[in-house]
């Protein structure tokens, strides 16, 4: 009986794999692409910018979209207003960091190893822009398409970029020459 169910879930496979085919090669699918093609593009700019706020408010606004537009199920609205909770602690910390007096309480509350990273403070935003990595790496091992992953890749590069940025904030402000190494 197991080979029945296994035999009909590779004809149903097969069957889906040739649907997307057919769907792939319709004018709205390349509509579509040519729209990640203009998006992927716009999100290496911004990722590129060295602007960190930029970097920053790009990724709030498209998590608030795919909250509005795509979520789904329980479990993707938790996660997205989970991300949505963990970019307003990276805006705030952006500004605190560039306070010298505000931030120099952080550093000292973060002054077990445990609690720095590259001997900065792994502080709320540094943590967050690691979670929200992290999130986006889970998004690379789903089910999407070559476009939505180049387009996920992208955001990783440019979140990336936003936990060096942060970094070398910290570290100016804490009047070090440059981010130590991690």
């Amino acid at each position: 009986m197991t080979n029945g169910f296994l035999e009909r879930l590779n004809r149903l496979l097969v069957v889906e794999e040739s649907s997307v085919a057919r769907l792939r090669a319709t004018r709205a699918a390349k509509g579509l692409q040519a729209a990640r093609k203009k998006l992927l593009e716009h999100l290496r700019e911004i990722g590129q910018s060295g602007d960190l706020s930029l970097i920053v408010a790009s990724e709030r606004g498209i998590v608030e979209g795919d909250l509005d537009r795509y979520a789904n199920s329980r479990a993707m609205n938790s996660s997205l207003k989970a991300a949505i909770g963990e970019v307003a602690v990276i805006e705030r910390h952006i500004d605190i960091v560039a306070n010298p007096d505000k931030y120099r309480t952080i550093d000292e509350g973060h002054s077990l190893p445990k609690n720095r990273k590259g001997g900065l403070p792994f502080d709320e935003a540094r943590q967050a822009l690691a979670s929200h990595l992290a999130r986006l790496d889970n998004m690379d091992k789903s089910r999407l398409d070559d476009d939505e992953k180049e387009i996920i890749d992208a955001r990783k590069i440019a979140v990336s970029s936003a936990t060096k940025l942060y970094a070398e904030r910290q570290a100016k402000t804490l009047g070090l020459e440059s981010a130590p190494r991690e």
